[in-house]
């Protein structure tokens, strides 16, 4: 975790150095993410952070939600939390309904996140925070930021692209690379995820990349870890909703480099004049097909294995230099 300045100086530095790409650290709401202390949010910032978040740790206690968001807002500062009831969740491992009961699994109800997610609308509205919802995936959860963004246009909503391109049948004969969180849910839930994205009421999209260990993953379902990697697969995965008709391409783009950029007030993002020259090279009609052993993650916890795919990233360019070529680029 990310709770101190120092760290937040060491990262940038670090990645200045060493790194091909642009890191920007999100810094944390709490110590240690425990959700119970919060982190310095003026020295967090000053020394270069560009959000706060507990990733997917999700602070329960309203009381001191409502106290970071009033922090939060002083310092102009997005405020990236992640909507989840550890209570409702309890020990969940998939999305309740018919299907979690035919495989015998523990369901998650759609209500732990609809439920902290009104409030966390409330607690937006009242102290005027940059409320960005990191990660939603119901039907009720769009209902909701609909009408909160309706009168307040600093909240913002973001989505997992497994979301977007996965339900939970797609967990099949308990397929660990499946588990997720939040969870793959519905067939309708997936179909308002798209709609609402297509309408404005989610504005970005991201991997949700969360590499794991393969022996933590490969476990009985309700005993495996929870998450995928998603970097490799995220503009293609994307580019499966344009192929489809569902959702036009500037949608898809938009939602994942000049919304974000906006949202964290940078410099990038967007082909401008003085902007920096961060760029891709695609190809929307390259095939190929996703395996574990042409992914360059140390990791191989993909929820796409197997899947074909159309579009490919030819070419990177990151402040107009060229850092990556893929091998049949012209």
């Amino acid at each position: 975790m990310v709770d101190d300045g120092a760290l937040v100086d060491f990262l940038i530095r670090r990645a200045e150095a060493q790194s091909l790409a642009r890191i920007l650290p999100a810094a944390a709401i709490t110590r240690g993410l425990n959700g119970k202390e919060m982190t310095e949010f003026g020295l967090l910032k000053e020394a270069g952070a560009v959000c706060l978040t507990d990733g997917s740790h999700s602070i329960q206690s309203t009381a001191l939600l409502r106290s970071a968001m009033d922090y939060a807002a002083n310092f102009d500062m997005p405020f990236v939390h992640q909507p989840s009831d550890s209570e409702l969740v309890g020990d969940g491992v998939m999305n309740a309904g018919l299907f979690s009961t035919v495989l015998g699994l523990r369901g998650i109800p759609r209500e732990a996140e609809t439920i902290p997610l009104a409030r966390d609308m409330q607690l937006a509205a009242l102290t005027r925070v940059r409320y960005h919802a990191a990660q939603i995936s119901t039907e009720g959860s769009a209902a909701l930021l609909k009408a909160a963004k309706s009168r307040n246009p600093q909240v913002t909503a973001g989505i997992s692209i497994n979301n977007l391109c996965l339900n939970e049948n797609d967990i099949g004969r308990y397929r660990t690379y499946f588990k997720l969180n939040p969870p793959l849910r519905s067939e309708d839930d997936r179909q308002s995820m798209i709609e609402a994205l297509k309408t404005g009421v989610i504005d970005t999209i991201h991997s949700d990349h969360d590499p794991q260990d393969t022996e933590v993953k490969r476990q009985p379902f309700a005993e495996a870890s929870d998450g995928a990697i998603g970097l490799e697969t995220l503009l293609a995965a994307a580019l499966r909703l344009v192929h489809s008709g569902d959702v036009d391409l500037l949608t898809i783009l938009r939602a994942m480099t000049s919304r974000p950029a906006e949202i964290l007030s940078l410099a990038s993002g967007r082909i401008a004049r003085g902007a920096p020259a961060d760029l891709i090279l695609v190809d929307l009609e390259y095939p190929w097909q996703v395996t574990e052993r042409e992914l360059r993650s140390k990791s191989r916890n993909t929820s796409f294995e197997g899947a074909r795919m159309q579009g490919k990233v030819m070419r990177t360019f990151v402040g107009g230099k060229t850092v990556f070529t893929h091998k049949e680029a012209a």
